[in-house]
């Protein structure tokens, strides 16, 4: 299968808000997939991720690319190969040689394709393929109901492996995936809740509220003295956690899939801010120095197998009671079952004065749906703004083709009167302000409007809601907002009244 038939389904996914017509697009595609691991690359792809993971290529890389080719000529499978070489890419040179292959792949592509491959590898793909259509698609095109194929991605922990599985195999070949101890679960997500009186209301008036601790989520596996230790993301960090593998070893239990969060704790036991835990999820050649420096602490807060026993389907309270026979008390996430908003309130505040994110709300008889982000978990937590200045801004594509999309923010340097870089989003913008934005930034301008990337007169002000403030080495102030989406264009300030660097860095030294 050619590249090209992959971009221009994702184009026209992309323009269309209608669900049915996203599925019939994609399992037209997949149909026409034919081999059974090209079918999983291109589930993949269309999902927003790449079978590799990282390959070491940034948004910085992609700024300068080739002149696109005249005819398609790009395959799924070499281009797959291609991302592989470049992963594998390492030592001396090898930024020149990851530049070299990115160079000839680019040069190949046509302008769709090559459009199509900045937004994958930038992680900026966003056409409307997300796990509920990509699933049902799957099932149209393997003719099996929509229910089977989620409850195997469910269980298999990965679509693009349950859709090849489908495709190949059918029934027969999705019955393999089961609740396995060692295979990773989709994790269960959460919604958002407005404050915990929302929350009570939305779950019947009664929830198991627990702390959300702002660590990193991490799936454990255990069977007899074997521990595997999953990311959200599914990937295996086993070697980079042995905290996490001595707490599951000290539990009295056989085998066991548990949830857990691990999180870096300061001496006075107020969680260090969100990059020093996910320090140590990186990659370290002595990971028992990296332990020494900066130990985790885990805390569980649910269970999915004990002993030979899969509690997937069982309520909340049951599993919760299931955990709580096996985990000692000061290794489990802090926890109020209620049905008083003020305890409720109270519990909430007390989560927060002890430096964590906020709650979680779930149900109490719901079960665990891996892989969904279900109504029955849902999460509270305080939302922060700032007023920022837009700095360039980006085409967009798909629906959002023709409009400028993507902003660049920016906080106030009042030392030198300029503006310092803090990250970028395209989330929370309705089609009115594309509309207005397109206008106003054409007027702002500064760089020609044929490049990928449009520089603009620092003068918009726009109000900015995000979750935190981390640290990154991709800006000059050595930060990143955390989540960040649009609220509003605030015509009523100038740029010199946006909120400054040193603003942005309290948030920073708090979290």
């Amino acid at each position: 299968m050619l590249l090209a038939d992959v971009a221009a389904a994702s184009v026209d996914v992309s323009a269309t808000s209608s669900r049915l017509a996203k599925v019939a697009r994609i399992a037209e595609l997949l149909t026409g997939v034919g081999d059974a691991p090209l079918v999983a690359v291109v589930v993949a792809w269309l999902s927003g991720e790449l079978p590799q993971r990282q390959i070491g290529v940034g948004w910085a890389a992609l700024r300068s690319l080739p002149d696109p080719a005249a005819e398609p000529t790009l395959t799924v499978a070499g281009v797959d190969a291609t991302f592989t070489d470049i992963g594998a890419v390492a030592g001396k040179g090898s930024q020149a040689r990851r530049a070299e292959l990115l160079a000839g792949l680019f040069g190949a592509a046509t302008e769709t394709e090559q459009v199509f491959l900045r937004r994958l590898l930038g992680g900026e793909l966003r056409q409307g393929a997300l796990a509920g259509v990509m699933a049902d698609a799957v099932a149209k095109a393997a003719g099996l109901p929509a229910a089977a194929v989620r409850r195997a991605a469910m269980l298999g922990g990965a679509l693009p492996a349950v859709a090849a599985a489908a495709l190949a195999g059918g029934t027969e070949a999705l019955s393999e995936f089961t609740l396995t101890v060692g295979r990773p679960v989709g994790p269960m997500l959460a919604q958002t809740a407005t404050g915990v009186a929302d929350a009570l209301e939305r779950l019947g008036g009664d929830a198991v509220f627990e702390a959300k601790l702002d660590g990193a989520r991490v799936q454990i596996h255990r069977s007899d003295d074997e521990v595997t230790v999953y990311t959200r993301s599914l990937d295996d960090v086993t070697a980079r956690l042995p905290e996490v593998v001595d707490a599951a070893l000290a539990l009295p239990v056989t085998t066991l899939i548990a949830d857990a969060e691990a999180i870096a704790l300061r001496p006075d036991k107020r969680p260090h801010r969100f990059q020093v835990t996910a320090s140590r999820f990186g990659k370290s050649s002595d990971v028992a120095a990296a332990r020494a420096a900066q130990p985790l602490s885990v805390f569980f807060f649910d269970i999915l197998h004990l002993d030979g026993v899969d509690l997937l389907d069982e309520p909340t309270h049951a599993r919760l009671a299931a955990l709580d026979a096996i985990v000692p008390a000061d290794n489990r996430v802090d926890r109020l079952v209620t049905t008083d908003p003020v305890a409720a309130q109270d519990f909430l505040d007390s989560t927060l004065a002890a430096g964590h994110e906020g709650v979680m709300a779930k149900s109490p008889a719901s079960p665990y749906e891996a892989g969904r982000r279900g109504a029955s978990w849902l999460k509270v937590k305080p939302v922060h703004t700032l007023d920022l200045v837009v700095l360039a801004v980006e085409w967009g594509s798909g629906r959002r083709t023709g409009k400028l999309s993507n902003i660049h923010l920016g906080a106030l340097d009042p030392q030198t009167g300029g503006f310092v870089m803090l990250g970028k989003t395209f989330k929370g913008m309705t089609d009115a302000m594309l509309d207005w934005q397109t206008t106003r930034f054409t007027e702002l301008a500064t760089s020609p409007l044929d490049h990928y990337v449009v520089q603009v007169r620092p003068e918009q002000v726009v109000e900015i809601a995000f979750d935190g403030v981390q640290g990154s080495s991709r800006y000059p102030a050595g930060m990143a907002l955390r989540f960040a989406r649009v609220l509003r264009y605030r015509d009523d300030k100038g740029p010199a009244e946006a909120d400054i660097v040193d603003t942005v860095r309290t948030f920073y030294e708090r979290d």
